[in-house]
């Protein structure tokens, strides 16, 4: 049975992992990143209004003022963190009436620990943009 989706336009999203876009039934992380092994992410909900994504600096600094108090290493640039959202959301045509959750993980573990020592990939920024 396929479940019922709030949106049907959802079906066919484009879900932005490390600046990757796949589809929405192959996006995925690894069962070793630390927000499956330990809930070890932050993340940031937000709206998109005519073409404008609402308090987009302030979410950013948001986000980034957290995986600072997290001691999270290797975490994207400002920069990066905006040009990814922009261009998920053009690759969705996404500029009215949409939303975004965007999640920056600890990132893939070597092993399944907690210590963060284990963390040598870097962070994972996932940037979920739906209708």
């Amino acid at each position: 049975m396929t479940p019922q989706l709030p949106d049907s336009r959802n079906a066919d999203i484009l879900i932005n992992i490390n600046g990757h876009l796949y589809p929405r039934e192959e996006a995925k992380i690894s069962v070793f990143d630390s927000a499956v092994q330990g809930g070890d992410a932050v993340l940031e909900g937000f709206r998109i209004f005519k073409g404008i994504v609402f308090m987009l600096e302030e979410h950013v600094d948001r986000m980034l003022d957290s995986a600072k108090a997290m001691a999270f290493e290797n975490v994207p640039s400002r920069e990066e963190i905006k040009a990814q959202i922009f261009e998920t959301l053009k690759a969705n045509s996404m500029f009215d009436e949409s939303h975004i959750r965007l999640t920056l993980t600890r990132g893939k573990k070597v092993t399944s620990g907690m210590s963060p020592h284990f963390n040598q990939y870097g962070c994972t920024l996932i940037v979920l943009a739906e209708w």
